[in-house]
This record gives C-alpha cells, sequence and structure tokens, in this order.
C-alpha cells in the first residue's frame, strides 16, 4: 500500500490575478501533465489551473467498487491530497464557488468523492467516467449542501470499469445534496474523452 505525497503541476493565470481555479485529476496510469492537457479544450480562460499527481500514477489500487480496506491507506491519502490543494487555493485567494474540479476514469470518481464528502457552493465539476467510490456507499460519509453547484456526469454503457448502476446511484445522492447534476450516458462508448463530452463540459461547466 502507498500513500501520496501534496505533489501538484500549475499552469494558466497565476492565482493572485485569477478569476477562479480548475483542479484536474488524472486517471489510473494519467500524469498531471497528461490530464492539464486537456485545459486548452476548455473554455477556462484567465483561470488558475491545478493537477495533483498520484503516487504510482494511480489514486487507489483496486477497482472503485473493491472492498474499503484494498484501496486504504490510499484512498484516505489521496482525499487529503485534494483537500489540502483545495485549502491552498482557498488561502491564495479564491473563494470555493469559484473552484471548480475535472477528473477522468480513476480521477473522476476521486473528484466525485471528494466534492460528495465536502458539499459546498463550489463553481462546478466534471466527472468524465466515474461515480462514487467503496463496494456499498456509506451514506453518512456525504455531508454538505452543493447549494446548487452544477455537475456535469459522463459515462459510456457498458463500460469496463464503472458500472452504469453506480453512476446512477452517484447522481441521485449528489442530488441529494442540492447539486445541480447533469448525466450524460453513450451507449458502446469506450472508455475515454470524446469531443462530445468536452464540449458538454464547456456548455453546462465553464461558461
Amino acid at each position: 500500500m502507498y500513500t501520496h505525497h501534496q505533489s501538484y503541476k500549475t499552469t494558466g493565470t497565476p492565482a493572485a490575478n485569477a478569476k477562479g481555479a480548475l483542479v484536474m485529476i488524472h486517471g489510473r496510469g494519467g500524469t498531471a501533465a497528461n490530464i492539464m492537457s486537456l485545459s486548452r479544450e476548455l473554455n477556462v480562460e484567465g483561470m488558475a489551473i491545478y493537477a495533483p499527481e498520484a503516487t504510482n500514477n494511480s489514486w487507489y489500487p483496486y477497482s472503485f467498487m473493491a472492498p474499503d480496506e484494498q484501496n486504504q491507506p490510499s484512498l484516505n491519502s489521496a482525499l487529503l491530497v485534494i483537500g489540502g490543494l483545495v485549502d491552498q487555493i482557498i488561502a491564495g485567494g479564491i473563494p470555493a464557488d469559484k473552484i471548480y474540479f475535472l477528473g477522468f476514469s480513476q480521477g473522476a470518481c476521486l473528484t466525485l468523492e471528494y466534492i460528495a464528502r465536502n458539499a459546498r457552493r463550489f463553481g462546478g465539476a466534471v466527472a468524465f467516467t466515474g461515480g462514487l467510490i467503496g463496494e456499498k456507499l456509506r451514506l453518512e460519509q456525504y455531508k454538505g449542501d452543493f447549494a446548487g453547484t452544477p455537475v456535469l456526469i459522463t459515462t459510456g454503457t457498458p463500460d469496463p470499469h464503472v458500472p452504469l448502476t453506480r453512476v446512477e446511484k452517484s447522481v441521485e445522492i449528489l442530488k441529494q445534496h442540492n447539486a445541480q447534476v447533469s448525466l450524460k450516458v453513450y451507449p458502446g462508448r469506450p472508455h475515454t474523452i470524446t469531443q462530445e463530452e468536452i464540449d458538454l463540459a464547456n456548455q453546462f461547466i465553464f461558461v
């Protein structure tokens, strides 16, 4: 098992002059630089962009639906990395309601898990193929009020890693905490990010 260091790359507008911040979370086998390159296709001009990097290029070792103990302490460490980065952004002068999140696959799962455990009014969130984490979802872990935060979740079906049933349950939980969730399901789409999904992110979240 492994834990993570507070390591990230940054690009875009310097935080002191930025109109907001975007936290981009890579998937299993990905890198900070890899997910950050996607920002060039998003309407994020004027934002400070941060991409944390996982130890061993993986935020947790097993499936996001594995028994909880199999993914610890890596998962809790990953959540602390994201939380520490958010605290740093806020301390630098960018309020929570101007902070956005985007993740793909394992990074999408981590995005949703972090915001659901720390619900408040954020700028918005994009989860490209992901759901809340755990063999069984423990509802007592999900606290706070999104106060209408827009969240876009996209997925293929069937997906080799993320069952649609878990995505739909995640949408239901986020809505219970007053997130404004848009879900788009693509039959037969491979485990990737398509141009249409990027366009949806620009339409619903980065407006």
